[in-house]
């Protein structure tokens, strides 16, 4: 399942990076997030890791996750990149999300990508998670203006 959505940001790059390289802050503007908290980074991690409960419903079906996801170095300041990384011992699905920023002050295109490589996932889904991010995009700009 890969799915993929922009919206334009009006707010400052620093902004826009600062509150999508957090996943700390991703309950306050998506709701497919329902928690996230700090976990332990361990060495070989590019940056920091949290757990990462992600919710999702369609009718009466309702399906909850955890998982741990760590920042990916980048080298450019203005992409954020996270993956799933279980600490288990044991193979998992994986999860990546990726973050970009590209344009100037004011107006902050953010593109964000996420992938998930495993087969638990229902085709109609993929609609519904489009449907939240275009949801969330005030939520974002909300966030952003309250800096």
């Amino acid at each position: 399942m890969d799915v993929a959505a922009s919206m334009t940001c009006e707010s400052s790059v620093e902004r826009v990076a600062e509150v999508v390289s957090d996943l700390i802050l991703y309950p306050q503007w998506l709701d497919i997030v329902s928690a996230v908290e700090p976990a332990n980074s361990r060495v070989g991690n590019a940056g920091p890791a949290w757990l990462v409960t992600l919710r999702g419903q369609l009718g009466p079906l309702r399906r909850s996750k955890r998982i741990r996801m760590v920042a990916v170095a980048q080298s450019e300041p203005t992409r954020f990149r996270f993956e799933r990384a279980e600490l288990d011992g044991r193979a998992h699905s994986p999860w990546t999300m990726q973050a970009e920023l590209s344009g100037a002050d004011g107006a902050v295109e953010l593109t964000i990508e996420l992938h998930y490589g495993g087969s638990l996932w229902i085709p109609l889904l993929d609609r519904v998670l489009a449907d939240e991010i275009v949801r969330a995009k005030p939520r974002l700009a909300e966030l952003l203006a309250a800096a």
